[in-house]
């Protein structure tokens, strides 16, 4: 009989995603794929060191603890099945249970996100993240080189979401790229009871609910966070969308526009996703960070200042 994925929280990752490739990256870049193959078979037997989303994986693995099988976890990569192998040995190691991965020597492997009903896509690929977006799959660049989080809440979940173009939609941005601040307030003002329409990083919100449900004494927990560079009154219709989704976030933090850095080296999430690069920059010196390039500030015309 066969099994399935659907109905799990399904995270879809790159290897260099999950562990530190960088150096080997390097080579790859540098000579060519014949090299990098070389050098991953010559270090099969060389656990990897964990890489920015290693931490997120081993907790969200945790809730596997008792049998219930809510979480699973897939190497999907560019790499080719022989340096996949690095891959597996390394999580074996590291004692994370992985049992599927995908590797596909160059092709991009955003096309296999479906089958596998993913509901997170984790990669360093632009190109990669890009296409899994416009697929409809929650998507994110990483920065390989956040600090990492391995020693924060042990049993504890924290993941940090900006609001306009990742959870919501970037309808209220455009109005902002177009006619400035004032603007922007105004058709937020108008329109606080309507819904937001859904941004691409609503279905892991929802996704994130069985979880959230799991006893007092279940193994790990999960703590939300919508950190945004909204302001009263714009604040209103964000929290009614939530509202109106039947969404709970633990916390919320309207900043109008001060440096959201701050705030997360105080929250400590395991994860923080932004479609504004200069917000993840910044982020990725205090905890693993992942770009989610989506929406009108993503755009190549676009080069408005940043706000929301």
């Amino acid at each position: 009989m066969s099994q399935s994925l659907e109905g799990k929280l399904v995270v879809a990752l790159s290897s260099r995603a999950l562990f530190d490739f960088e150096e080997e990256n390097r080579v790859f870049e540098e000579t060519d794929d014949r090299a990098y193959m070389a050098l991953q078979l010559s270090r099969l037997d060389v656990p990897a060191q964990p890489g920015v989303a290693f931490p997120l994986v081993k907790k969200l693995l945790a809730f596997n603890g008792s049998g219930a099988g809510l979480v699973e976890v897939v190497i999907i990569s560019r790499n080719d099945p022989v340096s996949g192998l690095r891959v597996f040995h390394s999580a074996q190691a590291a004692q994370l249970k992985l049992e599927r991965g995908v590797f596909t020597r160059g092709s991009s492997p955003y096309r296999y996100l479906r089958p596998l009903h993913a509901t997170l896509f984790l990669s360093a690929r632009e190109e990669d993240v890009r296409a899994a977006l416009s697929a409809g799959f929650a998507a994110a660049r990483v920065y390989p080189d956040s600090a990492l989080a391995a020693d924060r809440h042990p049993q504890e979940i924290r993941i940090a979401f900006d609001g306009d173009a990742v959870l919501f939609s970037d309808e209220a941005e455009r109005i902002y790229a177009q006619s400035g601040l004032a603007a922007f307030q105004a058709h937020e003002t108008a329109r606080a009871a309507i819904p937001l329409p859904p941004g691409p990083f609503k279905p892991l919100l929802e996704a994130l609910k069985p979880l959230q449900a799991q006893r007092a004494d279940a193994p790990m927990r999960i703590r939300t966070a919508l950190v945004t560079a909204r302001s009263a009154p714009a604040h209103e219709r964000a929290i009614r969308t939530l509202m109106a989704w039947d969404i709970q976030v633990d916390e919320a933090m309207f900043l109008g526009g001060l440096e959201k850095a701050e705030f997360l080296r105080e929250f400590e999430p395991d994860f923080f996703f932004d479609d504004q690069t200069g917000y993840c920059e910044t982020a990725s010196r205090v905890g693993p960070t992942g770009h989610v390039v989506s929406g009108v500030k993503n755009e190549p015309q676009m080069n408005t200042d940043e706000h929301r």
